[in-house]
């Protein structure tokens, strides 16, 4: 590379940012082979010493670098920076007369270090801040630290951006952690990490934003666009390029997906536990129809006789899956009214399903209606918000919580109206006539 490209390049000193301006300069020099001139420096010889000719070419040499050198630095430095130079005598001296002025002393750096060390620690990502922004923070800091004799390594950065990024890169940290040393990860490599993950939530996020646009080209009700190209003054809309979200094939919506089924998990009982299911059904004398198991893996409360239901509606088109893979139809939905301990619950949107041989109520549903279920100790105990305890059940042989329905053995008494009156003397009499 020649000088003149070199010197065309030379950094720029107006009296500001001495630190950066120094290292620049530094390896300028270094990469020009000058920087021993700034730091040894060359002494002109006494008038009366003799010199061999290696001795006097080698003088020569430093004479002609030292002047290099000062030629690169009065290039670099304003005038106004230039006259405040008073022994320009070699370019070591004008190098040292620059550090003490601009660079500042020992006490200046320690007070300047310690505003720093204070910058450095309260540094946080902001929310609306990328990643190439927040890095670019923290550097601006740690090279600064660096520059003023702060021991800056690549781990404290590292394990400092780590602590203080946003929430949405959290999972991403405890991953960075457990598969990875942070006191020998580099910087570059965290940044670049980092990067990727932040344009994988980008690209969710326009994902999403994609999906709310077709559904929103749907419409609600008559007055807004259907998809399917009626009326006038509406835009033309073609299916060919709609994508289901469930089996990723152009022409369709995932609601009209023919893959797309409404499933319901239960799982069955094997022989062994029929038994133990049997044997505590006759310990609590009831019958099988009014056993109700607390499932957590059943997703919807389900019940095989048709005769409970209080009401119905038939026609569902959903299935049960059971634990072995194979499906039992929903004929209808409805409301069940069932008897817990004294306690009366109404269950509703309980699925029917006439092959099933077992009543199950889905916690998940019971947490819905605000029930807090409490399993500790061998005792399943519900609990109303403002009721408080309203059933409790305690563990089968075969480790299951079952609740017995008493509703069946219940005959509700016939109500008939023997006398009305309208007469006040009459209600008072009803109130008061039996205090003495």
């Amino acid at each position: 590379m020649s000088d003149g490209k070199l010197s065309a390049k030379i950094p720029y000193f107006d009296g500001q940012h001495y630190d950066h301006w120094s290292e620049l300069m530094e390896n300028l020099l270094r990469a020009k082979g000058l920087w021993t001139m700034i730091e040894i420096g060359y002494q002109e010889p006494i008038e009366t010493t003799v010199l061999s000719e290696e001795q006097l070419e080698l003088l020569q040499n430093s004479k002609m670098n030292d002047h290099k050198v000062k030629h690169y630095l009065f290039r670099a430095i304003d005038r106004s920076v230039f006259e405040q130079i008073l022994d320009r005598r070699t370019s070591k001296i004008v190098w040292d007369s620059l550090k003490r002025k601009y660079g500042g002393n020992d006490r200046v750096k320690k007070s300047m270090l310690n505003s720093l060390r204070r910058e450095f620690e309260v540094l946080e990502m902001k929310d609306a801040e990328t990643i190439t922004e927040y890095f670019s923070r923290v550097m601006t800091v740690a090279n600064k630290m660096r520059s003023n004799g702060e021991v800056m390594s690549d781990s404290k950065v590292v394990q400092k951006i780590l602590r203080t990024l946003t929430e949405k890169f959290t999972y991403v940290v405890v991953s960075i952690e457990e598969s990875k040393d942070t006191e020998e990860m580099t910087i570059d490599e965290l940044q670049s990490s980092l990067v990727v993950h932040e344009q994988k939530f980008k690209r969710v996020n326009h994902d999403g934003e994609q999906a709310l646009k077709v559904e929103s080209s749907r419409g609600r009700g008559r007055g807004t666009y259907r998809g399917r190209g009626r009326g006038r003054g509406r835009q033309s809309f073609t299916r060919d390029t709609v994508e289901c979200f469930k089996c990723h094939n152009l022409g369709h919506f995932q609601y009209e997906c023919p893959k797309w089924n409404k499933e319901t998990n239960y799982a069955e009982l094997d022989d062994e536990e029929e038994l133990l299911l049997m044997a505590h059904v006759e310990e609590n004398k009831a019958n099988r129809n009014d056993a109700w198991f607390l499932d957590s893996g059943c997703s919807n409360h389900m019940c095989g006789d048709k005769g409970m239901f209080l009401n119905m509606v038939e026609g569902q088109k959903h299935f049960v899956k059971c634990g072995n893979n194979s499906r039992m139809s929903v004929a209808g939905k409805g409301s069940v009214r069932l008897v817990f301990d004294g306690t009366t619950f109404l269950f509703q949107d309980v699925y029917y399903v006439p092959e099933l041989r077992n009543n199950l109520l889905s916690v998940g549903q019971l947490q819905e209606k605000d029930l807090t279920i409490l399993i500790k100790g061998g005792t399943c105990n519900i609990y109303h918000t403002d009721k408080g305890l309203i059933a409790h059940t305690n563990m089968s042989a075969n480790r299951m919580f079952i609740l017995f329905n008493k509703s069946s053995n219940i005959t509700a008494p016939i109500e008939k109206c023997l006398h009305t009156s309208s007469e006040l003397t009459y209600l008072w009499h009803q109130r008061y006539g039996h205090l003495n």
